[in-house]
């Protein structure tokens, strides 16, 4: 029943997370659109940074932007914040529902590094924490004044959390934390600069003052940050089903490529969306396919020996199964975390075995992602055993 009623909060969470994102990320598109598709128009009013014409569901729309702010505010002001705040908390509880509650199963790898899950949990929250203050300052800092040299401060930055993560936690712990680590950075950016600068910009208007422009600029700012990280973030969350990714011996360096590719994306976007699409900006497109490309080939490489060698008896391969796959992958489970068998893969008999030998070494021999946090400590020895076993053509003999 516990099994059960964890498997339905997950997933209702799930749920959750990806509607609250879906409207998160498409008024961040939305927005950075409208802002680039802004132009001026003869004899328009000095206040305006320009307008846009927009046509909809039969529809016809025209938005203008103030340079600052309107001398008085409507009676109704739509604020876009809950987005952010329901992605980010849904996102957090599925991180504690599956990472956090199965730390030893998920979280943890003790091939990497022998954690307790008070330790990992710790390690967990604390770096979220730290991963926003570091960005921070380095928005407040001289940095922040140079958009070039600030966007490589936060590439570094990512690619630091990626190689920590995967240095510490499991294959697919580790790429989800690298998404978790970038979306914490976007609601903060929300919470922490965005939403309180227009906070005070309404509260200067209200107070008969005129706002600073610097609160628009920085909350500008932020939210263009937010635009660039939404195709690399969206990644790191559907990655878990795709073990090429996060169980790569390099899977940090496959993150900070998927980092590197989702803003040469958005960079085409929104310059081209602002009407001036300029060389870097087209080149761009190509950019990201040829790192993409490159990420295919590099983990297209094998990762196993791949030499034969001697035959590999049947008896040592299901030896091997028994000890480290069969407590899960079984009709009747012995683990107790599952009350059936992982996506229903069985390895009760020789022909079941046989059966998933593709998949034995996918996800053990050159993923290296099974079993789930190395729970039963499988040698080196014994990935090599299995793989070279499925090479020599899975035989029962």
């Amino acid at each position: 029943m516990t099994v059960i009623l964890l498997d339905w909060l997950g997933l209702l969470v799930r749920w959750a997370h990806v509607m609250a994102g879906i409207a998160w990320i498409g008024s961040s598109f939305y927005f950075i659109w409208l802002d680039a598709s802004l132009r001026r128009r003869k004899g328009q009013d000095a206040t305006l940074a320009g307008e846009s014409w927009m046509v909809h569901g039969g529809g016809f729309y025209q938005v203008e932007k103030y340079l600052v702010a309107p001398e008085k505010l409507p009676e109704e002001l739509h604020w876009f914040k809950y987005e952010a705040y329901f992605t980010w908390a849904t996102g957090i509880a599925l991180l504690a529902i599956i990472y956090y509650w199965g730390a030893d199963i998920f979280l943890i790898d003790k091939s990497r590094l022998a954690l307790t899950p008070v330790q990992a949990i710790s390690l967990s929250a604390i770096s979220l924490v730290a991963g926003w203050v570091i960005y921070d300052l380095l928005c407040r800092s001289p940095i922040g004044r140079n958009t070039t040299i600030l966007a490589l401060a936060l590439f570094v930055l990512i690619g630091l959390a990626a190689w920590g993560y995967g240095s510490v936690f499991s294959g697919r712990a580790a790429f989800i934390h690298i998404g978790i680590f970038i979306g914490t950075i976007m609601a903060a950016n929300v919470f922490f600069v965005i939403i309180p600068n227009q906070k005070k910009t309404v509260a200067a208007l209200m107070a008969g003052d005129t706002p600073q422009a610097v609160w628009g600029v920085q909350a500008k700012q932020r939210s263009l940050h937010n635009n660039y990280l939404t195709l690399p973030v969206v990644f790191m969350m559907i990655s878990n089903h795709y073990p090429m990714t996060f169980g790569h011996p390099s899977s940090w360096l496959i993150a900070i490529g998927i980092v590197l590719a989702g803003g040469l994306v958005r960079l085409f976007f929104n310059t081209h969306n602002s009407g001036r699409l300029t060389p870097a900006a087209i080149a761009s497109i190509p950019a990201a396919a040829v790192v993409v490309g490159g990420l295919i080939f590099f983990t297209a490489q094998p990762q196993g020996t791949g030499d034969l060698g001697d035959p590999v008896e049947f008896a040592e391969v299901n030896a091997i199964i028994a000890t480290h796959c069969s407590a899960c992958h079984s009709a009747r489970p012995t683990n107790e975390n599952f009350d059936k068998p992982p996506a229903n893969v069985t390895f009760d008999t020789p022909a079941d075995i046989k059966r998933y030998a593709a998949r034995i070494r996918s996800q053990v021999a050159i993923s290296k992602v099974m079993p789930l946090g190395n729970e039963t400590n499988m040698q080196e020895e014994d990935r090599e055993t299995l793989n070279r076993w499925v090479l020599q053509g899975a035989p029962l003999e």
